[in-house]
């Protein structure tokens, strides 16, 4: 059997260069079908595919610009290279695949396939996706057991060391117990990473924050998620988008008062958003808020149900949006965001009761997994809220659906981080296990196909990696211009994390279902990555779709 010379990373520009023909072909296609991206839900499996494709491509660039930029400085190595050009090949493969099933429909036949993709760049893609390279890949995995050495500077380093050792020390041990037990977030995490500031990455230092960037933000978010998504990773991510919302659109007044809170960990967050009823179409939001004066202060009372509040019961303020203009028509327009004062509680359902009648009661949802932090269904009766607390104030009204999507962008962004996180715990404790483990007189490390599959997860998470770190230093130069970018990095980290996860589980074998180890964890974990902050079909269609198709 011939063995082909593994491409360089410079050969892997080659395929992104094919790539991108076949994609800019794909996407004039699709702009011509859905009329500049006006009828999309006429042509949904198209765009998906077009918007899928769209990501894959963009992460394979930013996979080889990062590379390069580290290679040059004397960062990384040949088997950081070799991972990078494996990424690259599995993407552009993807890409390759997914429009070529979707030729017929945009009119690019078989000729365009080939044209963009003739024999000598075949044979390329087929090196960059050989056996002989994912099992290389594999075997160092195997060897190092699947630490995370992705190449930084000095200051991201130190911040991913520091939150790599509290992980290990103060999350770890607990993660499982929690699970197990469908237990509370204990306190002593919150108290020990306000302690560190993780809550105020993002929030500027003349609030109180530690506004170290958001590539610090999201190595901070990984970590703690490969220690445990739901005792941990996902703690910071609540605060992180009330802070995008007041930095956004707060008054001077409400950046004062809660920006210092939200970064000293004195108050946590529970986002109120969608309902029962309306699913991803945040816009339809019927819970409703009303001018009213009680106990001589004006403000709103806020009546109706909300659904999938995560952290709802430890909350000591919900970041609720409602409508505040009656008419239905209005849509997005009529929606107002609020800062929402609770007693805080610990237990899976709970009561507020105001003097004036008002009542917020909640009733924590039973998950399979991302337990921990608990999320809630709500009912709002009469609870009433200050004027003071209508984010924007007066200029505010109207605005919440803006104040919040400029939220969940950067929500996105950190579920990015999250999934990264997720998927590198899952590669380490299957490199373990399969050193352990034994089949037919040998570890099934030395098995090729173990090599071949842990090889093809490390690859995937490097693409996931290279587009969510890209999307974080595109958010510190422009977080409105960076939003498609980062709703990418969600959708492709998600996925990979899935992935990840259940391939781990498989080499697991029958243990891997087994919650003794935890990797059935992880698995369960993953698969509500690709649901919150933005459902999978939504971005892909009214996300990344729109911006695609639409520009």
């Amino acid at each position: 059997m011939t063995t082909l010379a593994h491409p360089t990373l410079k050969e892997t520009q080659t395929l992104l260069d094919a790539a991108t023909r076949l994609l800019e072909k794909a996407i004039e296609a699709g702009k011509s079908l859905t009329e500049g991206g006006k009828r999309i839900d006429d042509h949904q499996v198209a765009t998906e595919r077009i918007a899928y494709a769209a990501t894959e491509a963009v992460a394979a660039h930013e996979l080889i610009v990062a590379s390069q930029e580290i290679l040059a400085e004397g960062r990384g190595g040949p088997m950081f290279e070799k991972t990078t050009v494996a990424a690259v090949g599995q993407l552009v493969e993807g890409l390759r695949s997914r429009l070529s099933d979707s030729a017929d429909e945009l009119g690019i036949g078989d000729e365009g396939i080939e044209a963009a993709f003739p024999a000598e760049v075949r044979q390329l893609l087929r090196r960059a996706n050989s056996e002989s390279l994912c099992r290389e890949i594999g075997a160092h995995v195997i060897a190092s057991r699947g630490v995370n050495d992705y190449p930084l500077d000095e200051m991201h380093e130190q911040v991913r060391e520091q939150v790599r050792e509290f992980g290990a020390n103060e999350i770890m041990p607990h993660a499982e117990h929690i699970h197990r037990n469908d237990d509370l977030v204990p306190e002593e995490f919150i108290t020990k990473m306000a302690e560190l500031g993780f809550f105020g990455l993002s929030v500027p230092e003349e609030y109180g924050g530690v506004e170290m960037g958001n590539l610090a933000m999201i190595l901070t978010t990984e970590e703690l998620s490969r220690a445990s998504l739901a005792a941990a990773g996902s703690l910071i991510t609540r605060p992180e988008i009330l802070t995008k919302a007041l930095m956004g659109g707060g008054t001077a007044k409400q950046k004062g008062e809660w920006l210092p809170r939200l970064a000293s960990g004195e108050i946590m967050v529970g986002i109120s958003v969608t309902e029962p009823g309306i699913g991803s179409n945040v816009a339809g939001a019927k819970c409703r808020a009303e001018r009213a004066t009680v106990a001589g202060q004006e403000g709103w009372v806020i009546n109706g149900p909300k659904a999938w509040c995560t952290f709802a019961g430890r909350a000591n303020v919900l970041a609720v949006l409602a409508r505040t203009d009656p008419d239905p028509s209005k849509g997005a327009r009529g929606l107002s965001l609020f800062i929402v004062p609770k007693e805080s509680f610990t237990g899976h359902d709970f009561e507020c009761t105001q003097e004036g009648g008002g009542k917020l009661s909640g009733k924590a949802d039973a998950t399979p997994g991302y337990r921990g932090m608990h999320s809630f269904t709500l009912q709002f009766e009469n609870y009433f809220v200050a004027g003071e607390n209508l984010v924007g104030g007066e200029a505010g009204e109207g605005r919440g659906f803006q104040l919040q999507m400029a939220g969940f962008a950067a929500g996105r962004l950190q579920t990015g981080g999250r999934a990264c996180g997720l998927g590198q715990a899952a590669i380490e404790e299957t490199a373990k296990y399969v050193v352990d483990r034994e089949q037919f007189g040998q570890a099934i490390s030395e098995f090729q196909l173990t090599q071949y599959t842990l090889g093809r997860m490390q690859a995937k998470l490097a693409g996931a990696r290279a587009i969510t770190y890209a999307a974080a230093r595109a958010f510190d130069e422009d977080e409105r211009a960076a939003s498609p970018l980062a709703a990418q990095a969600k959708l492709l980290a998600c996925d990979v994390a899935v992935d990840v996860t259940q391939q781990g589980q498989l080499m697991h074998g029958g243990w891997g279902y087994a919650e003794e180890y935890p990797i059935s964890r992880y698995v369960v974990d993953a698969t509500v990555l690709p649901i919150f902050e933005g459902v999978k079909p939504i971005l892909e269609l009214k996300v990344i779709g729109r911006a695609v198709l639409g520009s």
